[in-house]
């Protein structure tokens, strides 16, 4: 059996459409699909129950992805076991391919590799993601994904999931290098914000997450393997890029100053989330 866990906060127009495809041609029979929905307010966990008993939806009035994720690990049964976005879609035989992959000797973790859809997504918000999926640490993988998967053992290295904002960012740095893999052959896809307004607010969630991870488990960087010292050369050798890349740096920039002020009032911090991204 393989297990996948999905944390959902008011996400009645993306769920239908995740699951629609996990559970689509070529599915497995023995998947198991946990629905954690958290303090939501909306019909997700409705739309979820629609798809029948190969969906088990488990209900918290606490709004917290990390607690619905370890309240969704309670119910689930199988490996590897995968935790995914409400707003990602991964298909059947990207789940194969990571599951495969996980079988390696030494491999723990394991994702697929992202796709963007910007189907909606203005000029600006294309022009900050050509720079960002060109830098080193974004090919290496498990960076914005969505989603990503635990052997058995790799799940053993941790109890539960600890109250953070960065669950994935503690995934990717809690493993070495050769023990976590990108998996070429799958790809989970995930949508783009339509607007700048909504890119920056992920953004400043990610470098807020980055932050506190920091704070707390800094022993756990040495096994990052970002490359930051070629970042500026490989953008420098592609003219293309050029234009895109002062909304590269205003992204940045404003999203490190919101961040850096959001730290400071951290114990009321309310999960930053792009909206116009989340359609049917």
């Amino acid at each position: 059996m393989v297990s996948i866990v999905i944390p959902a906060h008011n996400e009645e127009t993306t769920i239908g459409r995740c699951l629609s495809r996990l559970l689509g041609e070529g599915s497995s029979a023995s998947l198991q699909v946990v629905v954690a929905c958290n303090g939501c307010k909306d019909a997700t966990a409705d739309v979820a129950r629609g798809f029948g008993d190969r969906v088990t939806v488990v209900e918290t009035d606490v709004a917290s992805k990390v607690h619905a994720m370890n309240l969704g690990d309670e119910v689930a049964q199988g490996f590897p076991r995968f935790y995914m976005d409400a707003d990602v879609v991964l298909s059947p035989k990207d789940i194969s391919e990571v599951e495969r992959t996980l079988q390696g000797d030494g491999v723990l973790a394991a994702a697929p590799r992202m796709e963007m859809d910007f189907s909606n997504a203005s000029w600006a918000v294309r022009a900050f993601y050509r720079v960002w999926m060109a830098l080193p640490y974004t090919r290496s993988g498990m960076m914005g994904v969505g989603v990503y998967a635990l052997s058995d053992e790799g799940r053993r290295r941790f109890g539960r999931f600890p109250n953070i904002i960065a669950d994935d960012g503690y995934i990717r740095v809690l493993f070495k290098p050769h023990e976590r893999v990108a998996v070429d052959g799958a790809k989970s896809i995930v949508k783009a914000p339509s607007t700048l307004a909504g890119l920056i607010k992920i953004k400043t969630r990610s470098r807020l997450g980055g932050i506190q991870l920091a704070k707390l488990y800094p022993e756990l960087l040495e096994n990052d393997d970002k490359n930051y010292s070629m970042a500026f050369w490989d953008i420098m050798k592609s003219p293309s890029l050029w234009p895109c890349v002062p909304v590269y740096l205003f992204v940045n920039l404003t999203a490190k100053r919101r961040a850096l002020k959001q730290l400071q009032q951290l114990d009321q911090y309310v999960w930053e989330r792009d909206e116009s991204s989340r359609t049917g």
